[in-house]
């Protein structure tokens, strides 16, 4: 039960993704100088800005960039995060060792950090901020089935399987992939958080998507001079990252816990 009201949370976020124009009908884009900084109530549930766009608007609207970098990222990730660490447990000592060295050095340093270095050599923007929070995240997925990997490699199927005469590719995607995978579905719910946080956090910076795109991280940044005045312009995106991150690491411990065989 504890996970129901997160996870209606997180179904609202997916409609504001998929169709905004459901939840806020007025254009995210739309300025309106007369109603600039309007406070919360009227024809603005969450005020307006100093541009008199619509708040809500432009909070909905923003779920898309927001979320949408952090699914991105995260997708990119879990394929090289799989793939790296697929290629690590089942390759020569040699090649093991330099890969797992390489996820150390990179699992050292702050995924937002990471992140941020990449976007300075590469630029800003919606693409390069999605390939440096990709490139962050990587380690974790890496590690988990390398480790995975050594396991499943010595159960007696695969065994069986090599025994049998099956190809080595045939045995590593028939076999070995499938049952490494359990922990990754769980590692990138609560990584979607982290993404969440990372891309708003470039965004803020002025590296993500640029105005006037409706991006929770920009808001925030256009909203910080004008706080004395009109604090509902920084408060609702900044409560929008908050609750969103906040859902997702409750909804991903709950699925750990069912994946550990805890109770939940």
């Amino acid at each position: 039960m504890r996970l129901v009201l997160p996870g209606a949370v997180l179904v609202l976020l997916a409609v504001a993704v998929a169709a905004p124009g459901l939840l806020a009908a007025s254009d995210p884009l739309a300025a309106d100088p007369a109603a600039a900084l309007a406070p919360p109530g009227g024809a603005h549930w969450f005020g307006s800005d100093h541009l008199g766009r619509d708040v809500l608007s432009r909070v909905v609207h923003g779920a898309r960039h927001s979320l949408g970098i952090g699914v991105a990222a995260i997708a990119l990730s879990v394929a090289a995060g799989v793939l790296l660490g697929l290629a690590a447990g089942l390759s020569p000592a040699w090649l093991d060792e330099a890969l797992s060295r390489a996820f150390d050095v990179l699992s050292t340093l702050p995924e937002l950090l990471l992140a941020l270095l990449v976007v300075a050599v590469t630029g800003p923007g919606t693409g390069n901020v999605i390939a440096a929070i990709a490139v962050a995240q990587i380690p974790t997925y890496a590690r988990v089935v390398r480790a995975q990997t050594f396991v499943v490699r010595r159960a007696g199927y695969v065994e069986h399987a090599v025994t049998s005469g099956r190809s080595r590719w045939a045995v590593t995607a028939g076999h070995v992939l499938p049952n490494v995978l359990g922990p990754i579905p769980v590692l990138a719910t609560i990584g979607l958080g982290t993404a969440v946080i990372a891309s708003s956090g470039l965004s803020f910076l002025g590296m993500g998507p640029q105005p006037p795109a409706a991006e929770w991280g920009a808001m925030l940044a256009g909203a910080r001079d004008y706080l004395r005045v009109a604090w509902w312009e920084a408060l609702f995106p900044g409560a929008a990252i908050t609750l969103t991150v906040a859902c997702l690491t409750v909804v991903g411990r709950g699925l750990q816990r069912r994946f550990e065989g805890r109770t939940p």
